[in-house]
């Protein structure tokens, strides 16, 4: 087995940056009134500004898999170049389409060669799935060197089109909050872009990282589904399909609208990841004494504090001093967000030989979590 190093990092962020005050004229106001929901979401995320593949018309400039194939771009120079990616391996929660994969849009954009390619779906592990990817192929020998990337492009799933339908419900805020905040949630918490790191055998670069190991748990076999799309969720907990629904009821029911059921986020979320993270340090006999940056892919500061109390509840307290975050500047990217979390890092200057980062990313799907474990070079 060979070891395997992040050897460059790129991110892609696309247009300017979108404050709050620009959000709703963005992604479009819904039956002609302003949110209701949106000051309290934003007020709890704490999310000051994010980015859109919106132009200043209301126009889309990129897709998903455009905005991937940009920082995979931006993994190349003339020293190393598309023509020498031998794997590519990325992740999204947000694909373009249900088929093809999102990777073949991505490699299709790339115009570079014939190549391995991985799709990994999901939510936000799915940025760290395709990692995991890319490492194991590289550590086995297969591949001397794997691209891998994470991407969202929420912002078309969020623009008021898509809840053209739901106006009746969101009209009833006052009477029934909980079921358009639900409903509504989503929309003030995601946003646009994507990152790449190039995956190699050898330490090359200015700052080489070493990754020692990467783990995965799901909670899925315990607990029901939180965030979805593309499906309705019943009463018992279970998810209807939209191929199940005519035709003519998918957009009355807005089935390919992301959704969120708060109830079950802030009840979980916090307690299986510590739950997981605990598992993870007894796996591998380390604690918060052997991380110099911690770096939780958090959705909102609402659960910042929630999540050290947790810690600190569980025994295992990881100091403030030790928390990277970028949340309140780029949004929740999902499954581009700790790619990007790791390029400021490393651009930050901060990093010196030996440092230790872990990487914690939580999924609300249904309850996963994924960690990698990393050494500066």
């Amino acid at each position: 087995m060979k070891d395997v190093y992040i050897t460059r990092i790129s991110k892609f962020l696309p247009n300017e940056p979108v404050d709050n005050d620009q959000m709703e004229e963005k992604l479009g106001i819904i039956d002609g009134r302003a949110s209701k929901a949106r000051r309290i979401v934003l007020r709890n995320n704490q999310i000051k500004t994010r980015y859109y593949a919106i132009d200043e018309k209301g126009e889309t400039t990129h897709n998903n898999a455009q905005l991937a194939a940009a920082a995979v771009e931006g993994l190349c120079d003339e020293n190393f170049t598309v023509q020498d990616i031998e794997l590519l391996s990325c992740g999204t929660s947000s694909p373009d389409q249900i088929l093809p994969s999102h990777t073949s849009m991505v490699h299709g954009f790339l115009k570079n060669r014939n190549m391995e390619i991985n799709s990994a779906s999901g939510a936000c592990c799915s940025g760290m799935n395709a990692l995991k990817y890319g490492y194991l192929s590289v550590k086995a020998g297969e591949t001397k060197n794997a691209a891998c990337a994470g991407s969202e492009r929420t912002s078309s799933w969020m623009k008021e089109r898509v809840f053209q339908n739901e106006v009746e419900h969101l009209k009833n805020l006052e009477e029934s909050p909980i079921l358009a905040f639900n409903k509504e949630f989503l929309r003030w918490m995601l946003s646009d872009g994507s990152g790449a790191v190039l995956l190699e055998s050898e330490p090359k670069g200015n700052t080489p990282l070493k990754i020692e190991w990467m783990d995965g748990y799901s909670y899925a076999f315990e607990m029901e589904t939180c965030m979805y799309a593309g499906a309705d969720k019943e009463e018992n907990g279970t998810l209807t399909p939209w191929s199940e629904f005519p035709a003519e009821e998918w957009g009355q029911r807005s089935l390919f609208a992301m959704k969120q059921d708060t109830r079950l986020l802030g009840d979980n979320i916090l307690k299986k990841g510590v739950h997981s993270l605990k598992m993870t340090y007894e796996k591998h006999g380390i604690g918060p004494e052997d991380v110099d940056y911690y770096l939780p892919h958090i959705s909102s500061y609402y659960f910042k504090q929630g999540l050290y109390d947790e810690m600190k509840e569980q025994g295992i307290e990881m100091p403030w001093d030790k928390w990277f975050l970028n949340l309140q500047n780029v949004g929740n990217i999902g499954a581009a967000s700790i790619y990007v979390m790791l390029e400021e890092l490393v651009a930050s200057g901060k990093l010196k030989k030996g440092d230790k980062i872990l990487f914690h990313v939580p999924e609300s799907a249904r309850f996963s979590y994924m960690y990698a474990y990393l050494t500066v070079c």
